[in-house]
C-alpha cells in the first residue's frame, strides 16, 4: 500500500474522531451540570442554580479565546455543557412553578425560542468574522445572563417547600401583580400550599422516584419522548450538518445552508410559543413526529439513491437540493413540535417533592443518549452509510408517531395538581386524604397553620 495514501488515511481517521469528540464532549458535561443541580436547586433554590450556571460557561468562553488546540476546544464544550445541564434542568422548572397554566407552556417553549435565536446569531455571524472576534461575542453572553438572573424571583413552590410563606406570598404577588386583591392572592397561595403538602408528603429519593408506582407513568412518557427526540437526528443535523450537505455533493454554498438552516429554526421558534397554548401539546407531538418521519425518508431515499442503487451522480446531481429540503422540513417541523414542546411537558408532569431528581434523572438519560447518538454517528456511518444513519432516524420518527398517539396524554391548560391527577390517577387520591390529615395535625402557631387559619 502506498505510504502517502497510509498516512493521509490516518490523518483523515484522526481529524474525524477530532470534530466526533468535539460535537460529542458536551454532553458527558450536560450530566455533570444535570447532577450539579439536582442538589443546588433543592438546597438553595431555582434562581441560585440559574445564577451558578453562569460561571462553568464564562470559565469555558474565556479557555476558547486561550487557543484553538483540540483539547481546550473540547474541555470549553465540556465547560459549556456543564453550564447547560444546568439551566436547561432548572429553568424549565422554574417557569413551570411562576407561571399562570394559561400561558405556562408559552413561556417554556420561549426559552427555547431563545436558545434557537443565538444558535442563529452565530451560525449568522461566524462565517463574517474571525475565531477570536465571535469568541469574545460569546463571552458577553454569560455575564449579561448572570445579570439577567440576578433580578429574577426565587419560585413561590420552592418557598412552600422551605415553609417561608411570607416569602412565597410577596413572590407571588409580584409576580401576579396583585396590589389589592387580597382574596384572590390567598385563594391561590392556598391551593398551592395544599399542593406543595401533597407533593411533600412522600421523600424526593431516588429510590421513591423509581420505586413510587404514581411516578411510573410520567417517567415512561418523558423517557419515551427524549428517545424520540434525541433519536430522530436534529442533535445529529445540527452538528453535522455541513457533512451531511458535502456528502450530498450539492453545489450549494455551506454559508448559505447555515444561515438559511439557523434562520428558519429561529422564526419557526418564534410560532412554537404563540401556539404552545392554544394547540396542544399531545396534537403538536403527534403531527410533528409524523412530519419529520416523512421529511427525513426524502433524505433516506436520496442517500439510498446515491449509496444503494449507485445511480450515477451526473443524473442525481439535479435532485441533490431534496437532501436540503429534507432537512429544512424537518427542522421547521421538529422545532415547532416535539423539539420545542418537550421541554414544557418535562416541566409540567412530575410532582414537587421528585421534580429536580426526575429533570436531573432525565437529563442524565437525555445526554447519555445525546453523546451515544452525536459520537457514533461516524461509526454507524462508515457501516452504514448515510443511507443506514438517516433510515433508523426515520424508523424513529414514525415509532415516535406511533408512541405519542398511544401513551401521552395533553396537559394544555391543565394545573399542575390536575396533571398530576391524570398521572398518578388513585394514588394521587390516596395521597389527598393523607395530606389532609397531616395539615390538621399541625402546631399552631407555624406559618402552614397561620395561612390556613387565615384562609377560612
Amino acid at each position: 500500500m502506498d505510504k502517502d495514501y497510509i498516512i493521509s488515511w490516518s490523518m483523515t481517521l484522526n481529524f474525524e474522531a477530532g470534530i466526533s469528540w468535539m460535537a460529542a464532549i458536551s454532553s458527558p458535561g450536560f450530566v455533570v451540570g444535570s447532577v450539579a443541580s439536582r442538589f443546588v436547586s433543592d438546597k438553595f433554590g431555582r434562581r441560585a442554580t440559574l445564577l451558578s450556571s453562569a460561571l462553568p460557561v464564562t470559565v469555558g468562553s474565556i479557555a476558547t479565546l486561550s487557543g484553538s488546540h483540540i483539547w481546550i476546544l473540547c474541555a470549553a464544550r465540556f465547560l459549556w455543557g456543564i453550564g447547560t445541564g444546568m439551566i436547561s434542568t432548572v429553568s424549565s422548572i422554574y417557569l413551570a412553578e411562576i407561571a399562570d397554566k394559561d400561558i405556562r407552556g408559552s413561556l417554556i417553549v420561549a426559552n427555547r425560542f431563545f436558545v434557537n435565536f443565538g444558535i442563529f446569531l452565530v451560525l449568522v455571524i461566524g462565517p463574517f468574522v474571525s475565531y477570536n472576534t465571535i469568541n469574545y461575542m460569546i463571552l458577553a453572553l454569560p455575564i449579561c445572563y448572570f445579570v439577567s438572573c440576578w433580578l429574577i424571583p426565587e419560585t413561590p413552590y420552592y418557598y412552600l417547600k422551605e415553609e417561608k410563606v411570607d416569602k412565597a406570598r410577596y413572590v407571588l404577588k409580584k409576580l401576579r401583580g396583585i396590589k389589592n386583591e387580597k382574596v384572590i392572592l390567598e385563594d391561590e397561595l392556598s391551593t398551592m400550599r395544599s399542593n406543595v403538602g401533597k407533593d411533600m408528603r412522600r421523600s424526593g429519593t431516588v429510590k421513591e422516584l423509581f420505586s413510587g408506582k404514581q411516578y411510573r407513568k410520567a417517567l415512561f412518557i418523558i423517557a419515551g419522548l427524549k428517545i424520540g427526540q434525541m433519536m430522530t437526528g436534529c442533535i445529529v443535523i445540527q452538528h453535522y450538518l455541513g457533512r451531511i450537505m458535502q456528502d450530498s455533493r450539492s453545489n450549494m454554498n455551506l454559508a448559505t445552508v447555515f444561515v438559511v438552516f439557523g434562520a428558519l429554526r429561529f422564526t419557526v421558534g418564534v410560532m412554537s410559543s404563540v401556539i404552545a397554548d392554544k394547540v396542544g401539546r399531545r396534537t403538536l407531538f403527534i403531527y410533528s413526529f409524523l412530519g419529520t418521519g416523512l421529511s427525513l425518508s426524502l433524505i433516506a431515499a436520496y442517500f439510498c439513491c446515491q449509496e444503494v442503487i449507485k445511480i450515477e451522480q451526473s443524473q442525481l446531481a439535479s435532485y441533490a437540493i431534496v437532501v436540503f429540503i429534507g432537512i429544512i422540513l424537518s427542522n421547521i417541523i421538529s422545532t415547532l413540535g416535539y423539539n420545542s414542546i418537550i421541554y414544557a411537558v418535562q416541566g409540567e408532569i412530575f410532582p414537587l417533592n421528585v421534580k429536580s431528581l426526575a429533570m436531573t434523572c432525565l437529563n442524565i438519560f437525555g445526554g447519555i443518549l445525546n453523546f451515544l447518538v452525536t459520537k457514533t454517528y461516524q461509526p454507524l456511518k462508515d457501516v452504514s452509510g448515510t443511507f443506514g444513519v438517516f433510515l433508523l432516524f426515520t424508523i424513529m420518527s414514525f415509532g415516535s408517531f406511533v408512541f405519542v398517539y398511544f401513551f401521552v396524554p395533553e396537559t394544555k391548560g391543565k394545573s399542575l395538581s390536575e396533571i398530576q391527577k391524570i398521572l398518578q390517577g388513585k394514588y394521587y387520591d390516596d395521597d389527598s386524604i393523607q395530606v389532609n390529615k397531616n395539615l390538621n395535625d399541625v402546631k399552631d402557631g407555624t406559618e402552614l397553620k397561620l395561612l390556613e387559619n387565615k384562609d377560612r
